[in-house]
């Protein structure tokens, strides 16, 4: 029986789950506004090579971020099947491309768990924790990490 907090230990968390390439990764549902199909983005000069440039989002310039880049992955071609998921990051929108949106769960608490000691520096960083469901493995991510200072420079 719930104890009417949102925070309580064992509580579900709902998430986006994406892929990006052949991994799954995962963020607050709370923190996504949109999803959307893929749109072109027109370049910034001098942006980080993750961040693809802007979009208009009714009326609004919305910078976007190929998140697999972003993580070290190689950097490959959208096609008509990526996604964009807007995001609130802070106090502003921006634009997350990914290759699919798989599903939106409900994670235990209980299914969460740390991520591991043996990964890189950035890769600790940037997941916060690593959910098993069923067969899968969702690496939640922290946008405030993704986001960094040369991110928000560009947007």
């Amino acid at each position: 029986m719930s104890n009417g907090t949102p925070a309580a230990e064992g509580a579900d968390r709902e998430i986006v789950a994406f892929r990006i390439a052949d991994q799954e990764y995962g963020i607050d549902i709370m923190t996504v506004r949109e999803i959307r199909g893929w749109t072109a983005a027109t370049p910034l000069p001098q942006a980080p090579s993750y961040v693809r440039g802007v979009i208009n989002l009714r009326g609004a310039v919305l910078p976007v971020v190929d998140l697999g880049t972003r993580f070290g992955m190689p950097p490959r071609e959208e096609s008509s099947r990526s996604v964009i998921i807007v995001v609130q990051a802070g106090t502003q929108l921006v634009g997350l491309i990914v290759d699919a949106v798989a599903d939106i769960l409900s994670i235990s608490h209980d299914h969460l768990q740390p991520t591991p000691q043996v990964a890189s520096e950035a890769a600790q960083a940037f997941v916060e924790s690593v959910a098993a469901v069923d067969e899968r493995m969702i690496q939640l991510i922290r946008l405030q990490e993704v986001f960094g200072h040369d991110a928000a420079q560009a947007a």
